[in-house]
């Protein structure tokens, strides 16, 4: 939706679990000497203050980063994605966080690949500011990036990650996602999905993680977090969940590993809890 930005979510529990899985996974792949491509198909602006702008406005860094940012018990995969964020706030005060291309570029190395898309036409200006002078590694298209993959899909050396993670305030992105989904898998069948979605109280959310499940072949994983009730209205977000096409080997384990620990740091109620399914073939 070209009115969203995502700037006013920055940091929150929903980017930590995906970033933290993101990070994960480029690690494990990364470990092949043949390249990788990473491909975002709602990139984003990239960096986003903290200090000033959207992301003050209702502050939801403030139960998702900031939360984790000084404490000294982080399992090692969530201290990994946590180098990433310190990475960009060198004095050591959280002032900025990075979105999910520039993390990936953070972990990426000389032979591998960016392939960023972003509809939204100020969002995407100020991607391509913030990739200038990575423009070797990193190339950015201001367009729609579930038309933009089958332009990319499959990449020259065979191996990538796909990340999937629109906004969601469309109710056709709902259909959109599993359709690219679909689509990818017939041209790039052993290539990594991820496809994040939103914890709501509305129909389309509640059926997306069972249809993704029909639409996947071969293995997935399908991890997601609740850090609060959903709202007796219905309104708002209560967490988020990531659907893993062909995920690679051992991280399944990890993410088991680190999630009890991740809800008791992002817990706001109670209520926080995170479900964890696989189908491994």
């Amino acid at each position: 939706m070209l009115s969203y930005r995502h700037g006013f979510h920055a940091g929150n529990h929903a980017d930590v679990l995906k970033h933290v899985a993101l990070v994960a996974l480029l690690r494990i792949l990364t470990r092949k000497d043949k390249p990788l491509v990473v491909v975002d198909t709602h990139a984003g602006a990239g960096m986003y203050s903290l200090e000033q702008g959207f992301a003050v406005r209702n502050a939801e860094f403030r139960d998702g980063i900031a939360r984790l940012w000084e404490r000294n018990d982080l399992p090692a995969p969530v201290a990994d994605y946590l180098d990433q964020v310190r990475a960009v706030n060198a004095d050591g005060v959280l002032r900025q966080y990075p979105g999910s291309p520039r993390i990936a570029l953070g972990v990426l190395r000389s032979q591998d690949r960016l392939r960023l898309f972003e509809l939204h036409s100020t969002e995407g200006q100020v991607l391509a500011q913030e990739f200038a002078r990575d423009s070797r590694r990193v190339a950015v298209t201001a367009g729609d990036g579930f038309a933009g993959l089958k332009a990319v899909l499959p990449p020259p050396s065979r191996r990538g990650l796909v990340l999937v993670d629109p906004s969601y305030e469309l109710a056709s992105d709902y259909r959109a996602v599993v359709a690219a989904l679909r689509d990818g898998l017939r041209r790039f069948a052993t290539g990594t999905y991820a496809v994040w979605y939103p914890l709501l109280q509305r129909r389309e959310s509640l059926e997306l993680p069972e249809k993704l499940r029909l639409a996947a072949s071969g293995d997935w994983l399908d991890v997601s977090l609740q850090v609060k009730a959903p709202s007796p209205a219905g309104l708002g977000l209560h967490g988020s969940g990531l659907f893993i096409v062909n995920p690679p080997w051992k991280f399944s384990e990890q993410m088991l590993g680190i999630m009890p620990w991740l809800t008791r740091a992002l817990a706001q109620d109670a209520t926080a809890d995170f479900r964890l399914d696989a189908r491994e073939t």
